[in-house]
């Protein structure tokens, strides 16, 4: 009987220890787990062993932008998570100064990508043809992006829309979009020197959706055009905080620098402008000049000059 009932006592103390040892195996695995996972959230980068996986890392945490690109490639061919390899590879081969590679990169390959992917592409060529000064293909692809908007296709019919940047969702409404566009599209015409062109759509920008880094170009725009007391009014409305993002230091210090650029090229004083004192300014500059000069000239010359002119006026 004693036999019986130690042997149940062994079982049972068997039992327990195995439920302890599973019990810790279980957390030690889920810690382990855990513990991966935050590894790929802290350094953004996907779990598992694919291509795309491979090149992610090579590209974030190991710092060989090279070993990516040809990571991203085998991706591609793979058709492992395609979409994101091309957009990626396209931003690493800029980086790298290969821009040139990385359009055509997009062009051959954009075809593989879903629809939902084609308008980030379009986004990333827009910043390679800025890149490499393809001025026309750049306004060509944004004037298109426009017409997709007012199409309808962008937005679906929903006011605003989720955007992705450095990695994190916001919402953009359509009045952003908008205005973001028709602001890189004023750009791009300034880079052409088609300032009237420019000055147009800016303000158009400017109107749907305003902020201080596009009253900035503005101004830019209208003293390039030599209009400097345009370019001073809106460039005085950035200071003053009139304009939504003034705050910025940023935008601050460039249209700081923009209005010393407009004082720095004022005109002188035209003719008319002097034609406009009145004649005791004259008398008294003569009898100050008379007084320290010979006699044989009763008027300097360029006083001559203006009283004809004053005469002409006159008549």
């Amino acid at each position: 009987m004693n036999s019986i009932s130690s042997n149940n006592n062994h079982n049972q103390q068997m039992r327990i220890m195995r439920t302890t040892i599973m019990k810790k195996m279980k957390k030690n695995s889920s810690s382990s787990s855990n513990e991966e996972d935050l590894y790929h959230v802290i350094h953004k980068v996907p779990q598992g062993d694919s291509p795309y996986v491979k090149a992610k890392h090579a590209q974030l945490i190991e710092k060989n932008p090279e070993a990516a690109i040809v990571l991203f490639w085998k991706a591609i061919n793979a058709g492992d998570r395609v979409d994101s390899a091309l957009k990626d590879m396209a931003v690493v081969m800029k980086q790298l100064d290969r821009s040139e590679e990385a359009i055509e990169a997009i062009k051959s390959f954009r075809s593989r990508c879903s629809k939902q992917a084609q308008e980030s592409l379009d986004n990333v060529l827009i910043d390679l043809y800025k890149k490499c000064g393809r001025l026309d293909e750049q306004i060509e692809l944004l004037k298109r992006k426009l017409r997709l908007i007012y199409q309808g296709e962008v937005f679906n019919g929903k006011p605003t829309k989720t955007a992705r940047s450095h990695g994190k969702k916001f919402q953009v409404s359509v009045k952003q979009e908008i205005s973001r566009l028709l602001g890189n599209l004023g750009w791009a015409y300034m880079q052409k020197s088609n300032y009237l062109t420019a000055e147009v759509i800016y303000r158009k920008a400017q109107m749907i959706d305003p902020d201080a880094n596009k009253a900035c170009n503005l101004g830019l725009c209208l003293i390039k055009q030599g209009r400097f007391d345009d370019a001073g009014s809106v460039l005085g409305d950035v200071l003053q905080g009139k304009i939504p993002g003034s705050e910025d230091d940023k935008a601050k210090n460039k249209a700081g620098e923009l209005l010393m650029e407009v004082k720095a090229f004022q005109p002188p004083l035209e003719l008319s402008d002097i034609v406009g004192l009145d004649d005791e300014f004259f008398n008294g500059l003569e009898l100050l000049m008379n007084a320290y000069a010979p006699v044989r000239s009763k008027r300097l010359p360029i006083f001559e000059e203006i009283s004809s002119f004053r005469d002409q006026l006159a008549c």
